[in-house]
Formats: C-alpha cells, structure tokens, sequence
C-alpha cells in the first residue's frame, strides 16, 4: 500500500462513522467495515449506546456497489448482529430489504453471508420483515435469486421451528413456485414444502396446498411425503430465550428438571386453524332455507335444516359473524322433544365452537347452563354429543374453566346425580389439557368445589371429584392441596394419594421418554447438515460433518446453497465466519499461501525499496494471471495483499499494481467471498479519493459490484464515507455510486438507505463538490424511479430542491427503458430496472391502523368519523404516500362502509382517501381492497356533479395504480346496474373513453363491447353520445378479435349456404326484439354474417340483399338506420374499394326512401355518418370523390342544411387537401341552393377566406369560387364574415367580385346582394304579405323563419326595432341575435337614464315584452328538445335588463304583462327545467326575474293581474306534456306561487298604497269573488283555501290602511245591484272588526261611507290625526300633479278634495311653490267646475261658511266612474282596440260607449244617465233605504222610510255630508238627483 493511501487511510479513521462508511475511496470504506465489524466484535453489552448509533448505518453500507467493500459490509453487519439484542429490529425491514436487491444474485459468499444475515434477523425476532423481504425475492425474474430465498426460508424453519418462523406466510408463497420455469426453484419449492410437513403436519398441507398444484406435482410430493418421519424439533433458540437460558445456568437452584420441563412445554404447536382462511357460513345458511326449517312442526324437517348448520360449521374456520340469533334457535332446539333434533343441535354447537373459537366465546357462555342441564339425559348417543360439544368449547378456547366457574358450581349441585358427575368429568378433562399457569390461577376457586363433592351420596359424584384433584395436584403438585387435605379422612388421604401417585408416575415417565426422544432426535439431526430446501427430495444427500465445531463439509455440492451448522451458538459463529473477515496473522497466510505465492515474492513485497516492492507485485500479477483456478486462493490473496504491502502503501505505482490485482481477482474468481471485499474496501475507497489512482479504483469497486452486487458494496460504503475524515472520500465515492447506479440500476439498491444517505450525509454536507456530487447521484436515481422521489425529499432546503429539480430535467424519468448497462455475476438475464412506482421503499403502516381507528371510522358522530378519515391521509403523508399492503384489508372494509355515508361530504372524503391509498399502494390494492371498486363506481349514481367528479378522480388513481385491465370486470357491472343515473353512464363512459386511448390488453376490453353496444340505445341522448365514443374505441382496440369471429364462420361455406337457404323464410330484420344488447338480434342470421365478415365479396353481398330489400321493407330499415350507417362509417375507413363503390352506390338510393318516408335524420345518426363521410370525401380515387360529392349533396334531403354547414365547416380544417377542396365546394353549393336556410352560418366564410393563402392552387380556386357565390347574395356585406385578410387575398377577392359583378349585369341579373335587400325591405314593408305579392306558395311560419335569417344573415340587426322583427318572427337561434341588440341598448339606456332612446323604448316596452314573454315558452321548448339552453338565457336576461328600468316596466300594459307572468310561473313550476342544461341556472335566473317584475311594474297591473291568476287556469296553457299529476293538482300549485307573488306585493303596500288604483285592485276583488258565489266561498273557506284567503287578506290590508275612506274607491263596483256585491259584506266585516281592534288607520272624510253614518268612524278625538292625514293625501296629490304622465289625475283628486274640504285652505300647502305651479294648478281645478252646480269662489281665499250649502255639494264620488276609469285605465286606452281586452270594463253601464278619460267622456255618461232615469218607472225610483251599522237593506217591510230633511245635517258641522247625500253612493246617488232634478242635465 503507498505511503498516500496510508495517509488516507489513517487521515480517514478520524472521520466520524457515517462518513467513514460513507466514503468515496473504496478503500477507506473497507477499512471502516473491517473496524466496525471489530468494534461490534469487542462489545458485550448489547444495551452498548454505540449500536444504537450503528444500526442506521447498515441500511447504506449492505448496499455498497464496490463487492468486497460489500462482503466487509456484511461481516460488520453480522457482528453487530450478534452482539445486539432484539431492539434493532426495527432496522430489519430496510436491510433485508436492501440484501434481497443486491446479494442474492451475488456471488456464493455473498449469498452465503446474506443468508446468514437473514438467519440471524430471525434470532433477533424480526421474523415479519424477514418474511416480507422472502416475499419480493421469490418474485424475482431471475431464478438463481430465488433458489437462495427458499434455501434461507428453508433453514430457518429447520432451525428456529414453526413457533418462531410462522408457516402461513410461507404457505402463501408456495402455490406461485409450484409453477415457476425452473426446475431448481420448483424442487427447492418441494424440499420447503416437505420440510412443512415436518412441522404442521402432512394433513394441513395437503389441504392447503394439494388444490393449487398441478397432477404432476402432487404425484411428485406424494412420493416424497412417505420419507418424511418423525416429529421436528428447534434446533437453534431466538436471543431472548438464549437469554433466559443465560439467565437459569447463573441460579443454581433451577438446574434440576427445569430446563427438561421447560422444553416439553415450549414445544411449539402449529395449529391448521392459523394456516386456513376463514369461511363465511352466514350467507349460505341463509339461501338453504335454516329459518324456515328451524321453524317447522315436523321433526324431520328441524332436524334437516340443523343437519345443514352442522355441515356448514364443519369447516376448519369460520368467518366471525353475527351468530346470535342462531344460538338462541340452537338453545330452544336442545331441549327439543325429540332426541335427534336435540343432539343434532348440540352437535352443530360443537361445530361452531370448533370453527369460531374465541369468537364463539359470548355465545358458548350463553348455551353452558342449557348444555350442563342437558347431561340428566341418560342415552348414550346424548352424553357422547355433549361430552364432544363441551370439550370442544374448551379446547377452542371459548371460555375458561375460570371464566364459567359459576356455572360449574350450580351443575354440581344440580339434582340429578348424573349432571354433577358428568361435570365434574368435564371439568377434570379440562384440567388434564391445560398448562400449569392456567391451573394455578384456577386451583383456588375449584378445590373448594371437589371437596364439597367428596361428601356427595352418590359414589360417582365422589370419584369425579377425586379425579379433579388429581388432575389438579398432576399439574401444579401437591402444595395447593396441603390445607385441603388436612380436612380428609386417612381413607380418602390414601385414594387421593394413590390417584396422584399414578397419574404421576405415568406422567413423568411420559417425560422423561419424551426427553430422551427429544435428545435422540437433536443427536440424530447432529450428524446432518441441510444445505439447501432441495436437500430434502429423495436422491439429495445431506452433507455429513464431523463434529459441531467445524464448517461444513467440501463434498460436492451447489456453490449457491449455504452451509448450515448444527449447534446453535456454533452456527452462528459458521456463519459470522463466512460472511465477516476472521483475523488471521501474516504468519498463517503466509504459510497457507506458499503454493501460489513463492517465498522471494513475498519478501520482496516486505521490503522498504518501493522499486522491489514494485518488482515483487509485478511478479506476483503475473503469477496470479498464469493460476487457472484461483477461487480456492483468491481470499489468501487478498488478505496478503491487504497485509503488505498493506492499504498504507505510499508509493502510486505499487498502489496501481495492488489494486489491479484485486480488479483481477474480483472479476476472474467464480464466487468472490465477501469478505475479500470488505477486507478491501476501506483501502479502495481512500485511493478513490486519490486522482493518481482513482480511475484504478472506480474500476476496482465496479468488478466488486460485479462479483457481490452493488447493494452490499453500497451499504458497506455508507459509514466508511460517512465516518472518513477526508471529504473527498465522501465527494468522490457517491461520484462512483453515480456511475454504479447508471451501470447496475437500481434493482439491487436498497432505495431508501440510499435516499436517506444522500439527505442525511452528501446534502448536510459542508463540501461543495460533495453536495453536487449527490445532488447528481440523486438526478440518476430520477431517471429509474420517476417524480416519486420527491416526497422522500420534502425536507430538504429550499435552495438544493431548486437545484435538484434542475437536475431531474436534465435526467427525465425513462423507467423501463433505463435498463442496467452491467449485470452482477451468475444472473441468467440482465435484472430490470424497478419502475419509480415499486422501486422505492414502501412502509408499513399496519401498526397505525388501531382498533381504535376502524372503530371511529364506524361510528355514529359524523365528526368522529372525518377525523378518523383525516387521521388516515395522514398516515398516509407521514409514510411518504407510498405504502405496503400489509393490514389495510380491515380499513379498506371500514372505508367501504364510509361509501355508504348518508354525509355526502364524508363519501366525498372517503374517495379521496381511497384515491391517495390506491396511488400510495400500487398494484397491491386490487387484493388488498377486497372489491371496494364496486362500491366506489355506484358513487357515480350521485346526481351531484362534484361526487361524479370525485368518483372519476378515484378512478384515475386506481387505474394508474393497477391498469384499466383489471378493472373492466367491475366497470362491466356498473354499467348493467340499473340504479346508475344517466349522468353517472355518461361520466363513466366518458372516462373509459380517455383512459381506453391508452395501452390496453385487448382481451380484457373485448368484454366492454357487449355493455357499451348496449348504451347506444339508452334513453339518454348524452349517454347515447358517449357510448358511441367508447364503442369506436373498444372496436378499434378489439379489431382483431372481433374478425376472428366471422373468419371461423367462413371456412364453413358449404354449411353457410345451406343455412341462408332454411333462413330464406324468416324475416330479413329483427326489430321487435327488445334487446338490443346484441347486434345479431336486429338482422337475419345470414344477412349478420355476410355484413360482418372479413370478405369484401361477402360483404357486397349483403349490401346486394340490402338493396332489393329496400323498398319492400322501408320501415323496418328506418328503424336500424342508425346501426347501418354505424357499418357504413366501418366501410369508409376500409380500403377495399368494391365495398366502397358498392356502399356509394346503396346511401342515394336509402336517403330517397328516406325522403319517401318523410324521415329526417337525428342530430345522434348524423354525428356518426356525418364526420367520417366528410372526412373521407377526399378519396384519392376520382370516381370515388364523385360519388362521395353527389351524396353529401342529396344529405339535405333529409337533414337540415344549415346543420349541414356546420359539418361541411368542420371539415374545413383537415389535414388532407382533397378533403378541404370538397369542404369548399359543398360549402358553396349550400350558399347557393340554400341561402336563406344556412344564412346564419356565414360567420364561417372566415374559414373559406383563410384558404386563399395556401399554395394549392385548387384549394384557392375553390375557395375563391365559394366566396364569389356568397357575394353573388351577400354582396358587399361579404366583407364582414371574411375576417382579417393581407392585402394580396383582398385584391385576389376584389378582382374576382368585380368580375362576379360584371357578369351578373351582362346576364341582367342585377347586383350582387340586391335580391337579399329587397327582400327584407319587403318584408319590413308588408310584413308576412310579401309571401302573397312573389307568389310563392310559404307557409306562415317558414317565411317568418325567412325573414328572421334574412334579417340576421347581414352581420345581424341593423337597430333595435330590426331586432324586435326578428325576436316576433325569428326561430329560438335566430332571436339571440335581435335580444343581443336590445340589450345593447338597453344597456345604454341603463348607463345614461337622460338619453332620448329611452322616451322611443318606452313606446315599444310593451311590444318588446309581448314578444319576449311569447318567445318564452318557444326558447323553452327548443332546449327541451335536446338544443343548448342559450336562447332561454337570453331571453331571461333582456326581461331581466327590461323590468330594471321602472319607466320601461311601467309602460307595459296589463294584458302583456299577464301573459308574461303566467309564462314565468308555468316554467318555474315545470318538471323538466331541472333537467335542462344549467337547469338550475335557469330556475334561480326564472326567479330573479318574477321578484324584479313585482318590484317595478305597474303596481295596479301586477295586483290585477296575480288577482285574475287566482283562478284555475285553462289547461292548454301548460307547456309540458300530460302529466301524470291532475289538473287539480297542478293548478293547486300554480295558485300558490301567485300567492307567493301577492303575499309580497301586499307586505309592502302600506308604502305604495298611493301608488296603486285602489278602484281597480277592488274591481278586481270584486269580479274574484262574484264569480265564486257565497256557497263556493263558504265551502272553500271551510277548506282553508289558500287563494281566497288571499284575497282577503289583500281587502283587509286595504280597509286597514285605508279605514273608511276604501268606500270612496268602489266606482267600478255596481254596488246598487240586488244583491248587492259580496265585497260589500267584506269591507264592512273588517271595518267592524279593525274598529272595534283599534288598528283602524284614521282616513279623513272622503272615504266616508255612502251608505252608513260616517260619525261612527270619526269620532271628534281623531280631528288631529284627519289632520295630519290630510296633509300626508295633499303631499300626495301635489307630487301626482308635479309628474306630466299623472298630473290629471292629480288634479281630479286635488278637485275632489276642494269639494269635500271647502274650509282647507290648500294653497298654504304651496306656499314654497312657484307661482306658475299655483296658476296652473289654479286653472286646471276651474276646468272640473262645469262638472258641479257649485259655483266655487276664489280659491285662492278660503271658502265662506255661512253661504255653504252642504245639499248642493257635489257628492265625493261624482264623476269617480269616468276619472277612475281614466286614472287606472290611462295606458289601456291604446292597448285595447288593438287587443280587445273588455276585462277591466265588463262591468261599465252598457250605454257608455265614449272612452273614457275625457270631459266630452263625462257629459256623455251624465246624458246617458238621464236618458235611463227618464225610462224608469218612478216608483222603482223611489225606492226605501235604511241603513243599520253601516250595512243597507233595500225594502224590508216594517222599516222607516228616511227622507232628505231627516238626515239634514246642523250648520255647525259643514264637514259631515248631508244625510242624503250619504245616503246615495255611485250611480245611484246621481240618478236621484237627476230625477229630483236637482242636477240640471249636461
């Protein structure tokens, strides 16, 4: 060694451990695993504080890449092992992990150590992480890999027994060797099998095992198992018990028989009951008909349904269940009269108790009293089945003897002598089979019970209680019984003494046999050594060994098996021996050595003259090269080498030979030891750091790698770079574990040693160039294991996760593809590189999946239950998100339970979870989730949208986690599952179709085909859409196998034919079957078989029977159109151009009969022929493209052609020239033929225009012709739809349209765009006349539609009143475009309230609304149809920006405005809305508008109109179809939402009570309730109507806010009718009962009553509030008259109340008013006067009193009729000659025919008046009335006529109406006075 390594090595040993381990020089790293196996070597204490700090080194060293650095790393590990105790374990997991990639595919010491390892984390009880790692190895490709896992499981069954190495695990892992390729590892399988039988037994395995192997197997294994004999026994100890026997050699006192009898009882015992899964018996109990039978009078029949519980809990074991309810079944049927029922139940008992155990133990506690009772039963057959039952609930450990103690005591004491014997018996037996620890906690309570039995009368009773304890003093001695025994008669003494002495002497000879047989087995066993599982076969010779001290034998063997020792401390050292390097003094190697090495050689290499050294290594180089079999030699080689010239060799050159020879030796030697590498790597790791000898180095420790595995040389590098004190070490070894991970892979790595290496050591570093160093080994590992090595690296700092990710862009994941340029020694293949998915660590996360836990998830607070949800993402984070199957099957079944949460939100969060598990699993969670897949795909039925997300999210997980193959099964399920929604079908088929895209087995997905062909029929048009996807793309994936078919059918020609000719008769279509899950249902077999096969002859054929059955079955084809044109889309994408031809030549002909048959194609058939037919028009054969032209040509026959625009647009943008060509033409051809139809498609010349850019010369002539066309139509409009054009595309047009337009005027054609213009001019002109001027024979409707594109096609409406044409004419699409502009300038009207658009909007409000509120129902039911819900939100949105303006809102008149809110009302309660695109959009958008509509139209319309639409509404006026519900029904619910409406109109009316027409809302109330009839009113008051009590509640608001000034407003209510109108009663009722409440609003004296005393009401203690009242009416009245659109109506009030005030000045009210306000309001009150014979004074000065003539006052109500009218019905005047709405004046005197609102109006109602009362008799004239409280009764009998003087008021109250004039109301008041003449006529 040269005088810089031994500086190096020397400066290394000052490093810490880590980093020494750690180290970049190999040799350094050697040196550090050869002193730490030292270290280890020189502890006794194994609670030594300095293995606590080693054990996590071992996961990096093991996996060293240099192989000797590896073996020394294996040789440490061993002694730490030995010396430690069982604490470490928790290392085991990671370096078995990390021995299994690397050292078991090493060479034969490598193996040999590692498998000593492996023995010895056994030792230390970490028996699962042993397991668990055998589990990866027997999976590995490699079968020389395998065969050391099974020899490794192998020894330590034979070792350390059954008890300690359970044989379950290794029971699941041997069906899957049975059938490996190897035939090493099958008989390695054998040999492990029958070393099973040895110790469980030949029955168990044969059970388990013999079903899942092969014939020959069996027979194989049969023959072997004869060989097997005897019993196993352990023959190595785990430490703890090493421990304790330790312990028992120091106290002398134990020495005796304790270590014999603590070997008997420790014997493990394997029971089959832990090895076999459990069996569920519940659910076939249930189907077998148990209840029923249990139930059933005939004993023969209880006894048969028991007999079959009894077969079922035979099984070895049962699932646990609910088995409760059977036991109580089984309690009643033991005491059953008859007896084979009674011991059938007993027996089924011990069946369950057998197969349950301890799960039986509630239930057998439960039957033990009826069990024990049932002993009085004296037949045999009785006793033996209780006998069998009782025993078998002990032994399975049901209860205890402790546990039933008490009801042991009350059998013993039972009557019948029998049952306390028979106890006692059983309680004896019991005893007999139970260990000492469980008597002495038992001997206490039963002692007392035996002796108390002893007195018994009956000698049997006496015997079995003598028996007990004897059996009691056998098992725990004679101490216990001392004090008993005092109490006994000398008799009994001497029996009970006898009894114990022999049962005694028959035990401890037992003992002593059982000792003896124990030592000659261990002696037989000595004189053997199982070298491997295979040594087991017959023909396999085990090694013979000489003694217990020495290795194993060197006969002739496989290298590969390890040997094994006897003795257990010896082996270990055997072990430890082979793995870690023994010290040898130079003395010894020298004389071993002197064969191969000469002694001048030797030394030469001792000498100081670093020239002779030099000379000497040479020498020894070329010897070593001439030796041909060095394997004997080569680790006395290395040794010496290690020795001189040593690792401390200072000179280069004697380095360089040095490590050449090791090279050498490494990479020619078969096996390289271990130990040789270790010996080594210390030293190479330290000329690594070296730059003169690093190159030599590197290539060192890659043949080590080579010879041992990467993984050892690594882990033994990891604390020598770690603990080096040189850095370089530590930078320049990761450099070479960057280029072993590129050589070698990853598959022999141990990850997570290696990751937590990189974090913990290279990235803490100090050193830059190790920090880089790591950060690229760390880039490396990336392109093996992908982005999944970034959770392990979330701590790390910001600034080095910046510069990693750096690095993984540079190093892009490759997963397979990265493949492993070298291969380790003795593999029979290059071992794949493990994908990122599974080739990081993954943790157990068993132990933090409690009871606790799975409890929660199950519990009743649904807050417990998220926490417990959340608790597992947790636990999830914590492990990385990448875990280990092992014990999630109890929380995959408590998460499925969560799938079924009535918390929608925690089935949300468990699928979440679900997805994180099966991304952190892999593909282990199919097994592990026990089909949770099933419930997670019925989440889809959610009708929630973001369930349906979730769900799909969770399936995107699985599917990356196991493939969509294995998932198909349960997909399959769902789709058939009818609870599945529709929107669940059309997510799921939605999500197959992406993930389908994928690599898929076509296998698996041609069991999709049956359930997606099924879909395609579906109710659903969006799941139909779907399916289609899917269906193309499971027959794209499926080809192969799907023609498979058809071609077995034709090599059967003959008997095809003969079958077609038995078929002739049959009908050629099928389409009255209803399943549609099969396509061979809809066609005659032999039309199906033609259609569908590979032969194009064949297929014309079929296309041939097709066509002669066209005509004759037109019908039945236009049924199975759908699925012809799906075969006609499979032609077109076949090249066989007969087919194609013949397929052409069949469409025309089908699209005429089509066309016969009126049928038009669905939107669904055109999207599956439409796209493939365009895409395909551009064949590269001429007459193909031809045929393909004339068809899409005749296509408009029977579809639309503005739809078929869009198509021909779509295929616009394809990729193929021809095509596109094509696309132009038909475009084109549309534009011409079909202008008008497809006018709203013009937007798309845009596409057409951008086509005069390419370089084809023909797609730019034909672009440019289609362009032309279009401007022959459009004519300069052309250049709106063009889009942005370079200037050279617009002269090309430009020169083209000129051209276009001088041939239009040769051929006197006109201008280009002219027809058009013309035509819209016309139509706006002439409206829908201009149809009969051009003579065209056009339907209403089509021109409207005409008309509206025409109107639409010019880039859209030119002004707002264009737009209205088209929303009144146009179809729901063609609206969009007019509502666009209205809400522009609505828009702008909104923005500026002061524009003058807004005075012309308002006189066209109420077309527009009328239009919008009939557009309604059309939008509606456009969507309906399957359309977008677009127009319905257009149209929703212009009412909404309409009724935002009050002004606008307020011009719309009451007709419109009913049917507008009728509209609304009938679409909010449709059922169907819901289910429309955005229906809930809609639905809230419906409402808005209804409440917006309440708030800003004209009050009195709205309360008129919601009034009105309390009636049952007309039938026709709703818009969906016959409904299951009744007319009653529908109209119940429509009449409560327009409750809903008036309920918020009338809260606010106390506010608006002054902007409403009172006269109007009453005339209303009135017709309501005219139209019900007193008795209709009474039965529905009864029944609590909803909309009468309405419209009281509306009269009583009104009377209350009104009080009795509500009388005033009845002059549109013929109140002198007989009988008087109900209204009447009503007003009265509620003045009465507000007056007598005291919640009467004070009214002042114009709304006194006409036909009651007024005094009543007005008491002179309110003047103050009639006051105030007056005032609040004169602010009222002055701001009516202040606003131009009410100010007549103002006046007329203000008039009245001049008339009923003479006193009240009004005009002190005004004195801030200008005086032109006066004046005009001065001269408008004189134009009323002519109405009055009062002549008013100034009124300017108050009125005089004194000349006040109360009788000549104009009553308050005169001329109300006509102003009322006038000033309610003021916007009606227009509206109704043109509507002829006569609802509002049905009940106007038929004599007026004058409009009113006018003076002329009045004067001609006042001459009509007098012209009635000159026709009246005047007797009828003079008619009594009276009044009583304010009601009149007109011409009781008896009662006083009231003249004119009596009522006459006194002067001093000039404020109170004469009595006559009370007395009069109306129109009857006036004709008095006109027949009085007291009124002269106008």
């Amino acid at each position: 060694m040269s005088t810089e390594d031994e500086k190096l090595l020397k400066e290394a040993k000052k490093l810490p451990w880590d980093e020494r381990l750690l180290h970049k020089n190999w040799k350094v790293r050697n040196d550090a695993n050869i002193d730490l196996a030292a270290v280890c070597d020189s502890i006794t204490d194994p609670k030594d504080s300095r293995l606590r700090d080693f054990g996590p080194l071992f996961k990096k060293t093991v996996a060293d890449s240099n192989a000797p650095v590896q073996e020394k790393a294996l040789d440490a590990l061993i002694a730490f092992l030995r010396v430690a105790d069982a604490e470490v374990g928790r290392y085991a997991k990671e370096v078995c992990d990390a021995i299994i990639a690397k050292c078991l595919t090493g060479r034969p010491k490598t193996v040999e150590k590692a498998q000593a390892v492996f023995l010895l984390w056994v030792e230390l009880e970490a028996t699962d992480a042993f397991l668990e790692a055998m589990e990866k190895a027997i999976k590995n490709k490699v079968a020389k890999a395998v065969v050391p896992a099974i020899d490794v499981m192998f020894q330590a069954l034979s070792e350390f027994g059954a008890k300690v190495v359970p044989p379950k695990k290794i029971l699941k892992m041997l069906p899957e060797l049975f059938d490996h390729q190897d035939q090493n590892v099958r008989a390695s399988s054998k040999g492990l099998t029958l070393e099973l039988c040895r110790w469980i037994g030949k029955d168990p395995v044969k059970s388990i095992l013999f079903d899942k192997m092969r014939d020959t197997m069996k027979k194989e294994l049969e023959a072997e198992l004869s060989n097997v004999t005897g019993s196993a026994k352990p023959t190595r100890k785990i430490r703890s018990e090493q421990d304790k026997e330790l312990e028992t050699e120091v106290v002398t006192e134990t020495v005796g028989a304790g270590p014999c009898e603590e070997s008997v009882v420790d014997e493990p015992e394997i029971d089959e009951y832990d090895l076999v899964d459990p069996v569920d018996i519940l659910a076939p109990l249930e189907k077998s008909g148990f209840w029923d039978g249990v139930k059933a009078t005939k004993w023969s029949e209880r006894r048969d349904a028991i007999v079959e519980l009894t077969k079922l809990a035979s099984t070895k074991k049962i699932a646990p269940g609910d088995f409760s309810e059977i036991c109580r079944t089984l309690k009643k049927l033991i005491t059953d009269v008859n007896l084979a029922v009674s011991v059938e139940a007993i027996q089924a008992i011990g069946n369950l108790a057998r197969g349950l155990r301890n799960h039986f133990s509630g239930s057998a506690r439960f039957l033990l009293p009826t069990l024990l009772e049932k002993l009085k039963e004296k037949k045999q057959v009785m006793t033996d089945a209780l006998t069998q039952t009782l025993q078998a609930m002990h032994q399975s450990g049901c209860f205890t003897l402790t546990d039933v103690v008490e009801d042991v005591k009350v059998a013993v004491k039972n009557k019948v002598p029998l049952v306390r014997s028979l106890t006692l018996n059983w309680v004896t037996s019991c005893i007999e089979s139970s260990n000492k620890a469980v008597v002495l906690k038992l001997y206490k309570e039963y002692i007392p019970i035996c002796m108390e039995c002893l007195n018994d009368g009956t000698p049997d009773v006496r015997d079995a209680a003598f028996a007990a304890l004897a059996a009691i003093a056998t098992s725990v001695g004679m101490k216990p019984l001392e004090r008993s025994l005092e109490k006994l008669d000398d008799v009994r003494k001497k029996k009970l003494s006898e009894m114990i002495g022999s049962s005694g002497g028959s035990q401890a000879g037992l003992a002593i046999k059982s000792g003896s047989a124990l030592s000659s087995h261990e002696a037989t066993e000595a004189s053997l050594v199982r070298r491997s599982a295979a040594s087991m076969l017959s023909g396999k010779k085990a090694v013979q060994i000489s003694s217990n001290n020495k290795k194993g034998g060197t006969t002739k063997t496989n290298p590969m098996k390890k040997a094994d020792g006897i003795g257990q401390s010896k082996s270990s050292v055997v072990e430890i021996e082979d793995v870690e390097p023994s010290e040898m003094s130079l003395e010894e190697i020298e004389a071993r050595i002197g064969s191969v090495v000469s002694a001048d050689t030797i030394s030469l290499l001792k000498s100081s003259v670093w020239k002779e050294r030099l000379e000497a290594i040479v020498l020894l180089k070329q010897s070593v090269e001439t030796l041909g079999d060095l394997d004997q030699s080569a680790e006395l080689l290395i040794r010496l080498l290690c020795a001189i010239p040593g690792w401390a060799e200072k000179n280069v050159q004697v380095q360089q030979q040095v490590i050449e020879v090791v090279t050498y030796l490494a990479s020619s030697v078969k096996r390289f030891p271990k130990r040789c590498v270790v010996l080594c790597l210390l030293g190479i790791s330290e000329r690594v750091a070296d730059i003169k000898t690093r190159s030599h180095a590197m290539k060192c420790l890659t043949s080590f790698s080579e010879a041992v595995g990467p993984g050892f040389v690594f882990e033994r590098l990891y604390k020598i770079m770690k603990e080096h004190k040189n850095p370089k070490v530590l930078s320049e070894g990761i450099l070479w574990m960057v280029s072993a991970v590129e050589d070698f892979g990853i598959s022999h790595l141990k990850l997570k040693d290696l990751i937590d290496f990189c974090k913990d050591t290279g990235l803490q570093s100090s050193a830059a160039a190790t920090r880089n160093s790591t950060i690229k080994l760390i880039g490396v590992l990336h392109k093996f294991v992908g982005p999944d090595i970034k959770n392990f690296l979330t701590d790390v700092k910001p600034a080095l996760l910046s510069t990693l990710d750096v690095e993984y862009e540079k190093n892009p994941y490759e997963g397979a593809a990265a493949a492993p340029k070298k291969i380790v020694k003795l593999s029979d293949s290059v071992l794949p590189a493990t994908s990122g998915l599974d080739g990081l660590p993954r943790e157990d996360i068993s132990g933090k999946i409690t009871p606790n836990l799975l409890k929660n998830l199950g519990s009743s607070d649904w807050k417990v239950r998220l926490e417990s949800i959340e608790s597992v993402n947790k636990i999830l984070e914590e492990a990385n998100r990448r875990i280990q199957p092992t014990g999630t099957t109890e929380l995959f079944t408590a998460l499925r339970g969560r799938l079924c949460d009535s918390n929608k939100n925690l089935v949300m969060a468990t699928l979440t979870t679900i997805a994180c598990i099966a991304s952190a699993m892999g593909p282990a969670v199919e097994k592990s989730s026990k089909g949770i897949l099933s419930d997670v795909l019925k989440c889809l039925g959610d009708n929630k949208k973001h369930m349906r997300e979730c769900t799909l999210n969770t399936l995107d997980s699985w599917a990356a986690a196991v493939q969509l193959d294995r998932m198909v099964p349960y997909i399959i399920n769902s789709l058939t599952e009818s609870k599945l929604s529709a929107e669940g079908r059309k997510d799921l088929f939605d999500w197959l179709s992406k993930h389908l895209s994928g690599t898929v087995d076509p296998s698996e997905v041609l069991h999709l085909l049956k359930p997606t062909a099924a879909a395609l029929s579906d109710k659903s048009g969006e799941v139909r859409k779907s399916a289609e996807v899917s269906f193309s793309l499971v027959l794209r994936i499926c080809g192969q196998e799907m023609r498979a078919i058809p071609t077995r059918v034709s090599k059967s020609d003959s008997i095809a034919s003969v079958q077609d000719l038995a078929l002739q008769s049959q009908a050629l279509f099928n389409i009255k079957d209803s399943c549609k899950y099969d396509l061979m249902k809809y066609f005659r077999e032999d039309l199906h078989r033609r259609l569908l096969s590979t032969d194009f002859k064949k297929q014309v054929d079929g296309l041939e029977m097709l066509q002669k059955a066209l005509q004759s079955n037109s019908k039945e084809i236009i049924e199975l159109v759908d699925i012809l044109l799906r075969w006609f889309v499979l032609r077109f994408c076949e090249s066989n151009t007969t087919c194609l031809l013949k397929v052409l030549e069949f469409l025309p002909e089908l699209i005429h009969t089509l066309k016969n048959e009126g049928y038009a194609l669905t939107e669904s058939e055109a999207a599956i022929f439409l796209p493939c037919l365009i895409e395909k028009s551009g064949h590269n054969i001429e007459k193909v493209r031809e045929k393909m032209r004339e068809l899409t040509k005749q296509i408009v026959l029977v579809y639309s052609a503005s739809k078929l625009f869009s198509y021909a647009a779509e295929g616009l943008r394809s990729k193929n020239n021809r095509t596109r060509i094509e696309c132009v033409e038909l475009v084109g051809f549309l534009i011409d033929h079909h202008g008008t139809e497809v006018s709203g498609q013009f937007k798309s010349l845009q596409l057409v225009a951008a086509l005069t850019s390419e370089r084809d010369g023909e797609i730019r002539k034909a672009a440019l012709n289609t362009l032309t066309t279009a401007y022959k139509i459009l004519g300069e409009d052309i250049w709106r739809y063009v889009g942005k054009l370079s200037d050279a595309q617009k002269s090309m047009m430009d020169d083209r349209f000129k051209w276009k337009a001088r041939e239009m005027d040769k051929r006197r054609e006109g201008k280009p765009g002219d027809a058009r213009a013309a035509l819209r001019r016309s139509i706006r002109d002439n409206g829908l006349d201009v149809a009969e001027q051009s003579g065209e024979v056009l339907s209403r409707s089509v021109l409207s539609s005409a008309l509206a594109r025409t109107l639409v096609a010019a880039n859209g409406p030119l002004d707002w009143r264009e737009a209205l044409d088209i929303i009144s004419l146009g179809s729901p699409e063609q609206s969009v475009e007019g509502m666009k502009v209205v809400c522009h300038e609505l828009n702008q009207v909104t923005a500026d309230p002061e524009s003058s658009i807004i005075d012309d909007l308002v006189k066209e409000a109420d077309r527009l609304v009328s239009c919008l509120a009939n557009m309604v129902p059309k939008t509606f039911g456009f969507s309906l149809a399957g359309a977008s819900s677009r127009s319905c939100k257009y149209v929703l949105n212009t009412l909404m920006q309409t009724f935002q303006i009050k002004r606008l809102a307020h011009a719309v008149r009451e007709r419109t405005l009913d049917n507008l809110i009728t509209e609304l009302l009938l679409w909010l309660l449709d059922e169907r809305v819901p289910l429309m695109d955005d229906g809930s959009q809609l639905l809230k958008a419906l409402n808005v508008l209804m409440l917006k509509i309440l708030d800003n139209a004209e009050r009195t319309s709205s309360f008129v109109v919601l009034i009105n639409l309390l009636r049952p509404l007309d039938p026709s006026r709703w818009p969906s179809p016959p409904s299951s519900e009744t007319t009653a029904s529908r109209n119940q619910k429509f009449s409560e939402l327009v409750v809903k409406c008036l309920i918020k109109l009338t809260k606010v009316l106390q506010s608006t009570i002054f902007e409403v027409d009172l006269d109007r809302i009453l005339q209303s109330i009135h017709v309501y309730l005219q139209e019900l009839g007193m008795e209709e009113i009474r039965r529905r008051a009864g029944a609590d109507d909803k909309p009468l009590r309405m419209v009281k509640t509306v009269l009583h608001e009104l009377v209350k806010l009104r009080g009795t000034a509500i009388k005033g407003h009845l002059s549109m209510v013929p109140i002198d009718t007989e009988p008087q109108p109900i209204i009447l009663a009503y007003i009265d009722l509620n003045l009465q009962t507000l007056a007598a409440a005291r919640m009467l609003t004070p009214s002042v004296p114009m709304g006194q009553s006409h036909w009651g005393d007024s005094a009543s009401n007005s008491p002179a203690s309110t003047t103050h509030s009639a006051d105030a009242q007056l005032k609040q009416e004169l602010a009222a009245v002055f701001k009516k008259i202040g606003d131009k659109q009410t100010c007549s109506i103002g006046l007329y009030e203000l008039y009245r109340i001049t008339q009923l005030y003479p006193k009240v000045d009004i005009f002190s009210q005004l004195q801030n008013a200008s005086e032109a306000f006066r004046t005009y309001i001065r001269d408008g009150l004189v134009q009323f006067a002519p109405l009055s014979p009062v002549h008013t004074k100034s009124l300017a000065t108050k009125p005089d009193h004194a000349n006040y003539n109360p009788s000549l006052s104009l009553p308050e109500d005169y001329g109300v009729g006509p102003m009322a009218s006038e000033r309610g019905s003021n916007d009606m005047a227009e509206f109704k000659p043109q509507h002829g709405d006569e609802r509002i004046d049905r009940n106007m005197p038929a004599a007026i025919a004058v409009t009113p609102g006018t003076l002329d109006a009045i004067r001609e109602r006042m001459r009509s008046i007098q012209a009635a009362a000159a026709a009246e008799n005047i007797e009828s004239l003079n008619r009594s009335m009276f009044y009583v409280n304010g009601n009149v009764n007109h011409g009781l009998p008896g009662q006083h006529q009231v003249s004119r003087s009596d009522v006459e008021p006194p002067a001093q109250q000039p404020s109170v109406l004469p009595m006559d004039e009370k007395a009069l109301s109306g129109l009857q008041a006036r004709m008095e006075r006109l027949k009085s003449g007291s009124i002269d006529p106008l």
